[in-house]
């Protein structure tokens, strides 16, 4: 199943890791892990963010995904459920929108 997972970091202790220069292995070692199909660094309300587009096989791997980023930067993550169009397309909207007139 298709996520997305998005990260927004508070600037302690992320601000100190880029000071010590550790931010970009740990970073790194995260991604090596969760394997994320892609990766978007941004700006998330006046913070450091990120959008990672992820895909698991079961709801058991979502803690794999978000304890990194709770662990080490202190971040708060949202997990959202992504459809494709095919996935959109099979979902069977025809069928529902007569069902519930």
């Amino acid at each position: 199943m298709r996520m997305l997972l998005n990260i927004r970091i508070p600037h302690e202790p992320f601000n100190t890791m880029v000071r010590e220069g550790t931010v970009g292995p740990v970073i790194g070692k995260i991604l090596e892990e969760i394997k994320p199909e892609a990766v978007y660094f941004t700006e998330q309300d006046g913070a450091r963010g990120a959008v990672l587009v992820v895909d698991i096989d079961n709801a058991s791997s979502i803690p794999a995904l978000a304890e990194p980023w709770f662990l080490k930067f202190n971040a708060d993550c949202e997990i959202r459920i992504a459809m494709l169009p095919q996935d959109l397309k099979e979902a069977g909207l025809e069928n529902l929108g007569s069902k519930w007139k």
